[in-house]
């Protein structure tokens, strides 16, 4: 056995996870790098092309909407080319479409091109989880689903920094650094990610496919969408949004205490995901859930009334240890509603998220406009709160790894 074999099978062994989980946490890793590098410098570079801030947020906002666009033709591209060829071409879209966005020369070529790079990035996020839920049995998917997140998180607080940086050479840097990382991602995953579904059958023994109609009446996947729907909402359209502009017009505070508030909320999430995997995949996804949403509308809630900044980062912070549940149950339970079953269903769930993403920001803009923020911190946190109250309806216990006795 060779030696790179050998570091193969003793990490496979010590985290209980199918290669093709392990490879998908890198791949998120890098593209979260990649695209946490644009987020300091990509409004700063639509405004270079003398346009408002209307203007600047429809370049942000085109992204999401393409995703939100293309989701449901995903499941019919991985019905024909399979998971891999889809997640390889549509990190490699993402690539070109930075790529050449870092040399575009008027704003109406960077949004057109940032809204190619969408249509890539929805099929990257649809391909990534029906491999990663259809590569483990039920009992791991909490697990695998917290190890997918943990890349995307650690990326995506790394990503930041190194924009900063890159910005000092020049603007249209990080653009070509999104691109170079979206290349050795989508590179890694034609290389490393097996080129068909199943082909571990020790960890993920094949199920017939459950019908689309079982699986859109099952509560388990619809507890999924409207908790997605509602953190997609409650994370972009309330957190992101409003408590920069809290934090500078409300508490008097410079904008770095609001990337300390982050960073530290970004740990603590970190910090819970393989706890909250594990609970997952032992205690159940319904309690997870409950508690997850409830917790995460509470802290939420609290954000607006907070007088100090310490206040302020527990609250984000316990907000955090909650989207670390709410980040691995709902796909574990969307796992068990299709059976691991590609395609259809994982876009339909992914685009539940994308269309809080982007309505949420609209939203809590005007209810903080003509308002207050309470308002619309106080939406998204019912919207939780109605999630964890559907969730209620899912059945309990975590469903048995297939050829299981009992």
């Amino acid at each position: 056995m060779s030696f790179t074999a050998a570091i193969r099978r003793r990490l496979r062994e010590r985290t209980s996870l199918p290669r093709d989980v392990l490879v998908l946490g890198l791949i998120a890793f890098c593209v979260a790098v990649g695209f946490g590098v644009l987020v300091p410098v990509l409004p700063v570079f639509a405004r270079s092309f003398g346009v408002g801030n209307t203007a600047v947020g429809a370049v942000i906002s085109v992204f999401a909407l393409m995703r939100l666009a293309i989701s449901p033709a995903c499941g019919r591209l991985i019905s024909a080319l399979g998971e891999r060829t889809v997640l390889a071409v549509g990190i490699f879209i993402v690539a070109l479409t930075s790529g050449l966005a870092g040399a575009a020369q008027s704003y109406p070529q960077l949004l057109v091109l940032r809204g190619l790079g969408g249509i890539g990035s929805a099929m990257f996020t649809v391909s990534a989880m029906s491999l990663l839920l259809g590569s483990v049995p039920p009992d791991l998917r909490g697990r695998a689903a917290g190890f997918f997140q943990g890349g995307f998180l650690l990326g995506g607080m790394a990503g930041p920094a190194i924009g900063g940086l890159l910005a000092l050479v020049s603007i249209r840097a990080p653009f070509f650094f999104y691109a170079g990382t979206l290349a050795v991602a989508g590179s890694v995953g034609l290389m490393l990610l097996t080129r068909t579904r199943g082909a571990d059958q020790a960890n993920a023994p094949a199920m017939p496919p459950v019908p689309l109609r079982m699986v859109f009446a099952d509560s388990r996947f619809q507890a999924a969408c409207l908790t997605n729907l509602a953190q997609g909402w409650t994370s972009f359209g309330v957190r992101s949004a409003m408590v920069p502009v809290l934090v500078v017009e409300v508490m008097h505070r410079s904008t770095t205490w609001t990337g300390i508030a982050f960073a530290c909320a970004a740990v603590a999430q970190t910090v819970a995901l393989a706890p909250a995997g594990k609970f997952v995949d032992t205690v159940g996804r319904r309690p997870a859930m409950i508690g997850g949403g409830l917790l995460a509308g509470l802290s939420i809630m609290v954000v607006p009334f907070a007088s100090t900044m310490v206040v302020l980062i527990i609250a984000l912070c316990a907000y955090g240890v909650a989207a670390a549940f709410l980040g691995t149950a709902p796909a574990a339970a969307v796992g068990d509603a299709t059976g691991g079953s590609r395609g259809t269903p994982v876009a339909v769930f992914s685009m539940f998220s994308d269309a809080g993403a982007i309505v949420g920001p609209i939203v809590a803009g005007l209810l903080a406009d003509h308002l207050s923020f309470p308002w619309a911190f106080g939406l998204g946190a019912a919207l939780l709160l109605l999630a964890a109250g559907y969730a209620t309806r899912m059945p309990a216990g975590v469903p048995a790894r297939p050829g299981a006795d009992g």
